[in-house]
């Protein structure tokens, strides 16, 4: 989970956006202020990963508490002022949301917020974690998965195909960062389009992978079988002639 925090002074702002974190569950949040200096202690801590910060506050403004945390953790604006987008830019903000701001607009920004690979949150999703939750082709649906049910991953283009035994589910993320989120010791990357389960896997016949429960031959590339075997070499028993 992304532990976040809400500052803003605006009583119906502070309303909508607690709503709006509490439909996407991978958003935790840790509390709501309307004085950025109350909540220093956390953020030096490490137990805040994002904040959706308001940028005119009567203590201190946004952009200069950004720079007072000094890049301890992650910053969305959320303001009803489009002449600071520059600043909040310059000091690397994930995104800049103007009021009255929509779901849809929310969601966008919370999920570049996962993208981006915060990293004490990959951390604990390696380490402690056993699913991960995926947005899908689905206009605002956002699924939890189990690592343990999956079988196998095809990715394509922008969105991957996740298939356990049961389903399909198509997520809007690519090959790439979904390997970077899965746990080393259950998931490899054994083609530039396909990730497995190395539990599921049922026999390997030449340059093909037969995993459990599924019809589907998974190809295994050339770059990618030096690894693969080396993996499983501990694993081979029987003759080596």
């Amino acid at each position: 989970m992304i532990a976040c925090l809400i500052i803003d002074d605006e009583p119906h702002a502070v309303e909508i956006l607690r709503a709006y974190v509490d439909q996407i569950p991978f958003l935790k949040l840790q509390g709501v202020t309307n004085n950025p200096i109350d909540v220093m202690n956390e953020i030096n801590e490490g137990k805040i990963d994002l904040v959706f910060l308001d940028i005119h506050m009567p203590q201190i403004s946004g952009i200069d508490f950004i720079k007072l945390i000094n890049g301890k953790c992650k910053i969305i604006l959320t303001t009803a002022y489009s002449e600071y987008a520059l600043a909040g830019f310059e000091n690397e903000v994930i995104d800049y949301l103007l009021k009255p701001i929509s779901f849809e607009r929310f969601l966008k920004a919370s999920q570049r917020a996962m993208n981006l690979s915060i990293p004490s949150y990959i951390e604990k999703w390696k380490s402690e974690d056993d699913y991960m939750f995926v947005k899908t082709e689905i206009k605002g649906k956002i699924l939890k998965v189990a690592f343990k049910d999956i079988n196998y991953i095809e990715g394509l283009k922008n969105y991957v195909s996740i298939f356990t035994d049961t389903e399909r589910i198509i997520a809007l993320l690519n090959i790439k960062d979904l390997e970077e989120i899965l746990p080393e010791s259950d998931f490899m990357r054994v083609h530039k389009s396909y990730i497995i389960s190395v539990e599921k896997i049922k026999a390997i016949e030449g340059n093909q992978i037969i995993l459990k429960n599924s019809t589907e031959k998974i190809p295994l590339g050339e770059t990618y079988k030096p690894r693969f075997f080396e993996r499983l070499r501990s694993k081979v028993v029987g003759s080596k002639k």
